[in-house]
């Protein structure tokens, strides 16, 4: 009994970990030039904004929450920042400032729909998806923006985007002698690091587990229950609106189709995450290692060319295995009494 017992403890904390190091060793052996800086690189670069994405989920989930327009706050900030700068004609800083204002904005509504009006946070959330997606095509009738595009009421766009602005996706940083290291990816493990300093180590982060875990219980206990849970979906969209930003300055064009994926992949990372280490509940360092995971696994179905639409289905199944190791197993370890 205590062997079974052990075996199921090793399996919820480790056997994530486990499966993530067998894929890697997978593809390094049956898809060509998978184990190497370069697609090293690119995992990081594809899994940079997903990931920035899902830690704003993360943030949500730990106040027992969920976002569900994170993916149409990033596609409105990437129009947003190319209708500032391409069609107002912009500085870049001014495109910046907006699409941070309205990703705040955005989550700022999404908490007092669901703290003041006791709207369910994945109706409020899916009918701002569904706003969004809409209002961001109206000023260019559904196009997508660029300079010299035709505008709707006669003329060019002539405004362009800024290179300093185009600095922030496209740049990359010295590594080993090669400019290896996108900013992306620096401004993602910048703000997993930010994110899981403040929910694990700061009195209001330990306050939103609190909340997440017994929301009665914390609102006898004196604690700003509303407050806090509106500020867990004002972080949610201001780390949209910076994966937004970031997909822009790297598409250098306003693309309304660019941001499909965004929603499905970073609700992936962040629900993976919590079958990372047996953590059992949203953490940011679980869910980068889920957005890596994610990254990893379409890299090397690419590289092995698997069909496209077998990826989604992948995706899928590793999500479920992830979330029976989090739940059916150590369910079955409190079951037993150990």
């Amino acid at each position: 009994m205590q062997k079974n017992s052990n075996l199921i403890h090793f399996a919820i904390r480790y056997g994530f970990l486990l499966l993530l190091a067998g894929l890697v060793l997978y593809f390094s052996i049956f898809a060509p030039g998978f184990a190497g800086p370069r697609s090293a690189v690119f995992v990081f670069q594809s899994v940079a904004i997903t990931g920035i994405l899902a830690l704003g989920v993360t943030c949500t989930l730990v106040v027992d929450g969920f976002d569900l327009s994170i993916g149409s706050v990033a596609t409105s900030a990437l129009m947003m920042s190319a209708y500032f700068m391409v069609i107002l004609e912009q500085p870049a800083w001014v495109a910046v400032l907006a699409c941070l204002a309205m990703g705040a904005f955005v989550g700022l509504v999404n908490g007092l729909l669901i703290v003041k009006m006791r709207v369910p946070d994945l109706l409020a959330t899916l009918g701002m998806m569904f706003l969004l997606i809409g209002l961001q095509r109206i000023p260019t009738e559904g196009r997508s923006i660029s300079t010299g595009m035709a505008l709707p009421g006669g003329g060019n766009a002539e405004g362009t985007f800024s290179a300093a602005f185009l600095w922030l996706g496209r740049h990359r940083f010295d590594f080993f002698l090669e400019k290896l290291i996108p900013v992306p990816v620096i401004i993602f493990v910048l703000l997993g690091v930010l994110i899981w300093i403040f929910l694990h180590l700061t009195r209001h982060g330990r306050l939103m587990y609190a909340i997440g875990s017994n929301e009665r219980a914390s609102e006898l206990a004196g604690a700003n229950v509303q407050g806090y849970k509106i500020a867990a979906y004002m972080i949610s969209g201001v780390t949209a609106s910076i994966g937004g930003i970031l997909l822009a300055a790297r598409l250098g064009r306003g693309d309304v189709a660019s941001g499909n994926n965004l929603l499905l992949d970073s609700v992936a990372a962040a629900l993976i995450g919590f079958a990372v280490l047996g953590a059992a509940k949203p953490n940011a360092f679980g869910t980068a290692v889920g957005a890596i995971f994610v990254g990893i696994l379409l890299q090397g179905l690419t590289m092995m060319n698997a069909p496209y639409y077998t990826q989604d289905f992948v995706k899928g199944a590793v999500l479920v295995v992830a979330l029976v190791f989090t739940f059916a197993l150590s369910g079955r370890k409190r079951g037993s009494g150990h």
